[in-house]
C-alpha cells in the first residue's frame, strides 16, 4: 500500500474575485511541491465528482439546490462577502467531496494506506443551510457520515487543525454521537465560534481554542493534554484531517506562529492514533494555508509524513 494524493483540475476552474485569499495560486503551489523529485512515489489519483445524493448526507436538499442554481454562466456570484462562485466552481466542489469520498473508500479497501485530498474550494465552514467562509459544502463531514452510513463504521474522528475553527463540520454533525470532532483553532477569530463551552449534543466534540501568537510548542502541548488522550479514547476506526496550513506563522489571515515541523509533528501524532486503533487508516483534506510558500513548506511537511507511515 501507499499513500494516494487526490485532486483533479476542475479545482484550478474555480475562480475568486481579485484579491481574493482563496486563489487558484493556493492549488498551484500543492500541485507544485507534490510534484518535485522529493514526491515522486505519491500515487496520484483523479477525484470523481460527488453525486448530489452525497451531498446530501449532510445538507438538506434546499442547500443543495440553492447552491446549485446560484452557479453563474458567466462572471462571479457572491454567496456572501467572502464565498463567491464562478462557472467552474459547482465542478470543483463536487470534486472536492468526491475526492474526500472516493479516499475514504481507497483506504477502507485496502488499496491505500491513507490519503491527502488536494482539492478546493474548503468545506469546514459550511453549514448545514450556509455556505460561509469560502465554503460550500462540508467536505469533511460528508465523508465521515459516507464511512458511517455506507461503509458501515461505528466511530469516526475529525480532527480539524485549521487555523480557524470548523463550525460548518461542528453544525452538520452536532448530533452525531459517531463522530468524535476536536478542532484546535485561533480564538478570538473568524468565524468566531469554537469556545470550549460548545461540547455537542452527546459530548463529541472537543474545541481548543489558541490564543493569538501562540506558538508551535503550545500547541503541541494542548494536543498532548486534551485532544490526543480524547483520541485514544474514543478508539477511532477511521480518522479524518481537515488540514487547514493557516496557522502558518506567514499567513495574512491569522496569527498563530507554527513552522512545517509543526505540521508534520501533528501528522505524526495522529498517524500514531490511526496505527494504534485503525490499522493506520487516515484520509487528510485541505481546507486552508493563504501564504503560498507556508502552504507549500506545510504540505510538503504533511504529506511527507503520511508517505513515510503509509510504506
Amino acid at each position: 500500500m501507499s499513500t494516494v494524493f487526490l485532486t483533479h483540475p476542475d479545482c484550478l476552474r474555480h475562480e475568486m474575485p481579485e484579491g481574493h485569499p482563496e486563489r487558484i495560486a493556493r492549488m498551484q503551489a500543492v500541485l507544485r511541491v507534490l510534484g518535485t523529485p522529493q514526491f515522486a512515489t505519491l500515487h496520484h489519483v483523479e477525484a470523481p465528482k460527488a453525486q448530489e445524493q452525497d451531498l446530501l448526507l449532510a445538507h438538506p436538499p434546499e442547500h443543495v439546490a440553492a447552491i446549485r442554481m446560484a452557479r453563474p454562466s458567466e462572471g462571479l456570484v457572491p454567496l456572501d462577502a467572502d464565498t463567491w462562485m464562478s462557472p467552474g466552481t459547482w465542478a470543483a466542489a463536487l470534486r472536492a467531496v468526491g475526492g474526500a469520498i472516493h479516499a475514504v473508500d481507497l483506504v477502507l479497501a485496502g488499496e491505500a494506506a491513507n490519503a491527502f485530498v488536494g482539492c478546493r474550494p474548503p468545506g469546514h465552514h459550511a453549514e448545514a443551510r450556509t455556505p460561509m467562509g469560502f465554503c460550500l459544502f462540508g467536505t469533511v463531514a460528508i465523508a465521515a457520515k459516507h464511512a458511517l452510513e455506507r461503509r458501515g463504521l461505528a466511530r469516526v474522528a475529525i480532527v480539524d487543525f485549521d487555523v480557524h475553527h470548523g463550525n460548518g463540520t461542528q453544525d452538520l454533525l452536532w448530533d452525531e454521537a459517531r463522530v468524535l470532532f476536536a478542532s484546535t483553532h485561533q480564538r478570538p477569530l473568524f468565524p468566531g465560534s469554537g469556545a470550549q463551552s460548545e461540547r455537542g449534543a452527546h459530548g463529541q466534540v472537543l474545541n481548543v481554542p489558541l490564543p493569538p501568537h501562540s506558538d508551535g510548542a503550545y500547541f503541541r502541548a494542548r494536543m498532548e493534554e486534551l485532544v490526543l488522550p480524547a483520541l485514544d479514547a474514543f478508539r477511532p476506526e477511521l480518522v479524518l484531517v481537515s488540514a487547514g496550513f493557516d496557522a502558518h506563522r506567514d499567513d495574512p489571515l491569522a496569527m498563530l506562529d507554527w513552522g512545517p515541523e509543526d505540521f508534520a509533528w501533528v501528522t505524526e501524532r495522529l498517524c500514531d492514533i490511526a496505527e494504534a486503533h485503525c490499522g493506520g487508516r487516515l484520509v487528510s483534506s485541505l481546507e486552508g494555508g493563504y501564504d503560498l510558500e507556508g502552504l507549500a513548506a506545510s504540505v510538503a511537511a504533511h504529506v511527507s509524513v503520511l508517505m513515510e507511515r503509509g510504506q
